[in-house]
């Protein structure tokens, strides 16, 4: 998390030129893994459920890889829909089976 904060508030300075822009989207990524650290840990622990977050993660990813594909933006959109609902659905039962 500090390597996160401290590349976004370089990034800051310097947001105008590639290597800023750079360290902005390091640390937002760095940042964004402590997050994630905490969502997950308390989800599969079954002390609150972080369904639509962690779902989000792969659905992401899949939208990611297939623009930079050039996919077609219906199957962008479709593959994420679908992504997300497996995720979250395979997610909430994780979670059920824990607070339960």
């Amino acid at each position: 998390m500090l390597a996160g904060i401290v590349l976004l508030l370089l990034g800051l300075f310097s947001a105008d030129t590639p290597h800023g822009r750079a360290m902005l989207v390091v640390g937002l990524a760095l940042g964004s893994l402590g997050g994630l650290d905490t969502a997950a840990r308390e989800h599969f622990a079954g002390f609150k459920s972080h369904t639509a977050v962690l779902a989000g993660v792969p659905t992401v990813a899949v939208a990611a890889v297939l623009y930079f594909l050039q996919a077609p933006w219906p199957v962008v959109v479709v593959a994420a829909l679908a992504t997300f609902g497996l995720g979250a659905r395979l997610l909430w039962r994780a979670y059920e089976r824990r607070a339960h």
